[in-house]
């Protein structure tokens, strides 16, 4: 029978080996639409900046392209790197696709750069301390989203009026003790940083305020899914994928995979169910891992039957 919490969708818009960027984003479009046809929740992509495997560098422009060729399924960033820009450019930009995609977008906001140093210091021009402003700048963003700016006789256009939902992007305790004190959503990073999952998502729930925003805490967790029509397919797999985060990340790519099902979707499920109830998660954010754009979508078809979202 089908579960009780929901399952959405985490895509980097990974630009595979002999593949470009239009490619990249084409495979996005593909696997969005696959997403809503199973019936996930909604799907995220990430800031990240000078990562040639990466095409995903402007979520707003990817989740409006995406918009376009989808129905339902929600659409947000995980995460906007709030420190590389303004609060209130990036709510003109989320305003806008609220009004284009109306009850469909979500606004995740971390607080990494995304990047190297040199990047965001030459190429991007912000301060080295710019995330030093990480929680006046969220509160700032969500007056605008709210048309209550704090600025007077400033708001901004499109984006005043949509309440386009904020969630706080983090792998540590900061964005726990961040979002417990904003009474705002709060996704962990667990599908490549799990060290400090438990100990943040306790801190948030014991630690969380009311808001107008959120009555009770609400928590997403990552997790990858690596499943196949048997369980030795989906080893295999698996191994191309230890083999692909070891070439991008050095050694400490095995340890991104800390939390994954791998197997068949019954398999897969069954890790799920039990990973939600480890990490105390509201819903659970899947990152479908493939060495190959072919394998990250059999992933998902191997799987989401098994679950029975629809």
């Amino acid at each position: 029978m089908p579960r009780t919490f929901p399952l959405s969708v985490i895509d980097f818009a990974t630009i595979y080996p002999e593949q470009s960027a239009h490619d990249a984003i084409a495979t996005s479009v593909a696997l969005a639409q696959r997403a809503e046809e199973h019936g996930f929740n909604r799907i995220w992509y990430a800031e990240h900046h000078n990562a040639a495997d990466r095409a995903s560098s402007v979520p707003s422009l990817l989740i409006a392209h995406v918009g376009a060729q989808t129905s339902t399924i929600r659409l947000g960033a995980g995460g906007v790197m709030l420190p590389n820009h303004a609060p209130y450019s990036v709510a003109e930009q989320f305003g806008t696709l609220a009004e284009m995609y109306p009850g469909r977008i979500d606004l995740g906001l971390g607080r990494a750069p995304g990047t190297d140093a040199k990047t965001v210091g030459r190429a991007l021009r912000r301060p080295f301390d710019a995330s030093d402003n990480f929680p006046q700048d969220v509160v700032e963003l969500n007056h605008y989203l709210k048309g209550s700016s704090q600025i007077p006789g400033v708001q901004a256009y499109p984006g005043v009026g949509t309440n386009v939902p904020i969630y706080v992007l983090g792998s540590s305790m900061y964005g726990a003790s961040l979002a417990a004190a904003l009474g705002l959503p709060y996704a962990f990073a667990s599908h490549f940083a799990g060290e400090h999952l438990q100990d943040a998502v306790n801190y948030y729930r014991e630690n969380f305020r009311p808001s107008e925003d959120l009555a009770e805490p609400y928590v997403l967790a990552g997790v990858n899914v690596v499943a196949a029509g048997t369980d030795e397919a989906a080893q295999e797999k698996y191994q191309d994928v230890v083999a692909k985060r070891v070439r991008r990340l050095g050694p400490r790519g095995r340890t991104t995979l800390r939390f994954a099902g791998v197997g068949t979707g019954g398999k897969a499920a069954a890790y799920l169910e039990d990973f939600a109830e480890q990490a105390r998660a509201d819903e659970l954010l899947i990152n479908f891992e493939g060495a190959t754009p072919e394998q990250a979508r059999d992933s998902m078809d191997s799987f989401a039957p098994a679950w029975e979202l629809s």
